[in-house]
C-alpha cells in the first residue's frame, strides 16, 4: 500500500481555488493509492462554519473524479452543512464511487469549534485495498482512549489544521499514538496562514515503531509517500504481542 500525503497552503474560503490547486498537486505526486488531504483542506479551518461551510456537493463530486482518475482513495476532511447542523467531515472516497465517512468526535472547544458543529459519535475503520484505517481528525489526537487499538485496524489517519505554536505536541502525539497502538500513522497537516492561527505542517507517516517513514519540511507545500508494509506490521506484532495486554475498557458517549 503505497500513502501519498499532501502537505498545502489553503485559500481562506475558496474551494474552488483550492480544488484546482490540489487537482495540480495529485498530477505532480508519484502514482499513490492512498492520497491524504488536512483538514478542511477546500475552506481552512473555520471554527465558525456560517457561510463558508459547503452546501452542496461540488468538493465531494471533485473527490470521486480524482479518486477514479487515479484508481486511487482520496481523504480530507471538509466542512459540511447537512439537516441544518454543520460537521467536519472526514471522507474517505474510493474510485468506484464509494463514500465512507467520519464525523470528528471530540471538537476544539479551546477555539469554539464545538459551539458550531455537530460532534461525531462512532469511530470509523475503512478497509482498503488491504489496509484497515482509523479515521481521526486533529483534536482526535489528544484523545489516546478514543483511538485505542480494538483488533480493528493497521493504521490510523490524522487529518489537521494543527497550529505552529503547538507543533511539537503534534510529532510528539503522532509517534505516542504509533507506539502505543503498533500501527502506522498517516498525520498530514497544512501550511501557510489562516485569519487565526499559522501553520508550519510537519506532515508524516511513522511506522509501528514510532520512527518516521517519511516527513514534509516545514513551512513549506509538499508531497511525499511511503508504503505501509502489512507484512512488517504482522510480524512485529506478532513477535511483541503487547497489544494482547493492554487494558479492557469501554466508551460511552
Amino acid at each position: 500500500m503505497k500513502v501519498s500525503i499532501l502537505q498545502h497552503d489553503i485559500a481562506w474560503g475558496n474551494p474552488t481555488e483550492n480544488r484546482q490547486h490540489l487537482e495540480q498537486l495529485i498530477e505532480s505526486a508519484p502514482e499513490a493509492d492512498l492520497y491524504v488531504l488536512p483538514e478542511m483542506w477546500s475552506t481552512g479551518f473555520a471554527t465558525d462554519p456560517e457561510g463558508l461551510a459547503e452546501r452542496d456537493d461540488a468538493t465531494l463530486k471533485w473527490m470521486k473524479q480524482m479518486a477514479l482518475r487515479y484508481d486511487a482513495a482520496l481523504a480530507g476532511s471538509v466542512a459540511v452543512e447537512e439537516n441544518g447542523k454543520f460537521y467536519n467531515r472526514l471522507y474517505f472516497v474510493k474510485p468506484d464511487g464509494m463514500v465512507e465517512y467520519y464525523d470528528k468526535h471530540h471538537l476544539f472547544s479551546y477555539g469554539g469549534e464545538d459551539k458550531h458543529y455537530a460532534c461525531g459519535n462512532k469511530r470509523v475503520v475503512v478497509e482498503w485495498r488491504g489496509v484497515r484505517f482509523l479515521l481521526t481528525v486533529c483534536y482526535d489526537l489528544r484523545f489516546p482512549v478514543w483511538m485505542r487499538y480494538c483488533g480493528d485496524y493497521d493504521a490510523m489517519l490524522c487529518v489537521a489544521n494543527w497550529p505552529t505554536v503547538r507543533i511539537d505536541s503534534w510529532n510528539i502525539l503522532l509517534r505516542a499514538r504509533a507506539i502505543e497502538n503498533q500501527c502506522f500513522v498517516v498525520g498530514v497537516n497544512r501550511v501557510g496562514k489562516d485569519p487565526n492561527c499559522e501553520y508550519c505542517g510537519c506532515s508524516a507517516i511513522i511506522n509501528p515503531y514510532g520512527q518516521t517513514i517519511v516527513e514534509c519540511e516545514r513551512h513549506k507545500e509538499c508531497s511525499t509517500e511511503a508504503v505501509l508494509d502489512m507484512q512488517m506490521l504482522q510480524a512485529y506484532r506478532a513477535k511483541f504481542p503487547a497489544l494482547n495486554e493492554k487494558d479492557k475498557f469501554e466508551i460511552t458517549i
